[in-house]
């Protein structure tokens, strides 16, 4: 357990290093818009394809870690849309609902990411990777279609759809890595030295970014929508994860990565989207913040308990 805490703390120390600069130093929206554009097209993108470029694919089970992960992901999101109709009883409208979905299904990855190679180095940000080319589409399809459905003032075709994901840098990093990786090939020295430097600033600024976007506001007195997202996300997603993953046989880092990728926050990208296709941006904001400071106490649980595990 203090491994896992001395691995969280460096995340948690820049996440609120980040919410602090928001509000001393760095005051401008601009300032931070910049680096979240900066972070999700150029910096985190070539974080994931030198990590796959790199990784050994044939030590990592691909199958059980994305596996776990994709049919945890996949059946929260059934489990979202199955309380659909008792959330609409307790006035949870079609936009707090798109909120709640998002909360529960999605992952913030530099979150997951960095605790992954504080705790396992290389070999967790490997594993780490697979699980992000299992879950990335996965969320991303089913987070643009809920908004379409439920909150989109103008619905969606399918082609817009599809294309929304389609335009997902993430994504295409994925791809790109596992496709180098796979063919095996060789890239030159500078390749190697410019992406390693843009990769290891890419989770740092990530983290600064994720602080910065944290809302104090409504902290104190969650409502319902809220209250639901966060025990879904932080309680009920690694419990059934977690129990995908034994049932798959995983153990070790393996299942650690597991705990780690399912127990962290959703991601501040959500809120976006949210923005973007007429969801309850502030209900999300809200639900971002509360699992990220709750997070701090509930991963460490998680871990642990993977950790103890088989």
């Amino acid at each position: 357990m203090a491994a896992v805490i001395a691995a969280l703390l460096p995340v948690f120390i820049l996440i609120v290093l980040g919410f602090v600069l928001k509000r001393s130093l760095m005051r401008l929206e601009t300032q931070w818009h910049g680096l979240e554009l900066l972070t999700y097209y150029v910096l985190f993108p070539m974080l994931l394809i030198q990590t796959l470029v790199k990784a050994d694919l044939s030590k990592v089970p691909v199958a059980g870690v994305g596996g776990a992960l994709l049919l945890a992901a996949f059946l929260m999101s059934v489990l979202c849309l199955a309380l659909r109709p008792a959330l609409a009883r307790l006035d949870i409208d079609g936009p707090a609902f798109t909120s709640v979905f998002q909360g529960a299904t999605r992952w913030q990855t530099y979150v997951a990411l960095s605790v992954a190679a504080n705790l396992f180095g290389e070999v967790g940000l490997a594993l780490a990777s697979v699980a992000m080319v299992a879950l990335i589409p996965l969320v991303n399809v089913f987070s643009v279609s809920v908004l379409a459905h439920y909150a989109s003032p103008t619905k969606q075709s399918a082609r817009e759809i599809v294309m929304s994901v389609v335009r997902n840098p993430l994504i295409w990093a994925c791809i790109i890595g596992l496709v180098i990786n796979l063919v095996h090939l060789p890239l030159p020295r500078v390749w190697h030295e410019v992406a390693d430097a843009l990769g290891r600033s890419s989770l740092a600024i990530g983290l600064l970014v994720t602080g910065a976007g944290l809302h104090a506001e409504g902290l104190f007195r969650p409502n319902a929508g809220a209250a639901i997202s966060v025990f879904l996300k932080l309680i009920a997603m690694p419990a059934l994860a977690l129990t995908l993953a034994l049932w798959f046989g995983l153990s070790g880092p393996n299942l650690a990565i597991v705990a780690i990728c399912s127990a962290v926050p959703t991601s501040p990208s959500a809120y976006v989207l949210a923005r973007q296709m007429g969801g309850d941006a502030p209900l999300l904001a809200q639900i971002i913040t509360l699992q990220t400071i709750l997070a701090a106490v509930t991963m460490p649980v998680v871990i642990g308990l993977a950790a103890s595990g088989p």
